[in-house]
């Protein structure tokens, strides 16, 4: 006789959420369940329960899956229904290689565009990110983190580009890099980060491409470095 059936990771997240959500606020909890790392990639998304948990039809649930399928979120095999994304390692860090690209692009432009509140918003991204490291806390090191390189991107005002960063950065999210990170190489890329600001704040655009380009040169190693045990890669293709 079959043991009793795991209650999946993702409808667990969603359990005490008042019920009757409209369908885009169905697609931003799951969107939001996703990229905050508690639904590793692989867990599965029985969509009965799902809808149950939100109190409304399949419908909703479906095209909001299918909107997370095109996002790079979420995946869908016929007789395995709907997962969290896996992406294979090799995959994972040519997103980090797109993400550089646009970053990069993203940085020439905004420095021609900084003004002061700018400055503010970084600064104060970096002052978040620095308690971060010194608490230990990973999860929140990886959420600064991403915070800290959105405020030195904003001034591009590259709308297109933004939005394709953001979906490409999107995509590493269920895997919480950071959070596998020893204490000692979070602070070496806390250091980077220092010298993006101040290169930032001086408004030297090469110095600030120089030390992004250092910067993505460590996270590649760092991500070469991330464990293949954990199940949360999905085997080459």
């Amino acid at each position: 006789m079959p043991g009793p059936r795991r209650r999946s990771v993702l409808v667990a997240r969603l359990a005490g959420r008042p019920a009757g959500h409209a369908p885009g606020a169905v697609l931003e909890d799951l969107r939001s369940c996703i990229l905050d790392g508690d639904v590793p990639p692989g867990s599965a998304i029985p969509v009965d329960a799902v809808a149950a948990a939100f109190g409304v039809s399949r419908i909703p649930v479906r095209e909001a899956l299918m909107t997370l399928i095109g996002e790079g979120l979420v995946d869908h095999r016929p007789n395995l229904g709907y997962r969290v994304a896996k992406l294979t390692a090799a995959e994972f860090a040519e997103i980090y290689l797109v993400r550089e690209a646009l970053e990069t692009a993203a940085l020439r432009v905004a420095v021609a565009f900084v003004r002061g509140e700018d400055d503010e918003r970084a600064a104060a991204a970096h002052t978040a990110l620095e308690a971060a490291v010194r608490a230990g806390d990973g999860r929140a090191y990886h959420r600064e983190s991403r915070g800290f390189h959105l405020a030195l991107i904003r001034p591009c005002r590259m709308r297109r580009l933004l939005h394709m960063l953001g979906t490409a950065w999107n995509m590493t999210e269920p895997l919480q890099p950071m959070t596998h990170l020893g204490p000692a190489d979070r602070e070496l890329l806390h250091r980077d980060h220092a010298a993006m600001l101040a290169a930032f704040t001086a408004r030297d655009a090469d110095a600030l491409i120089a030390a992004c380009a250092g910067h993505h040169g460590r996270l590649q190693s760092y991500i070469a470095r991330l464990p293949r045990d954990t199940g949360l890669f999905a085997d080459p293709l």
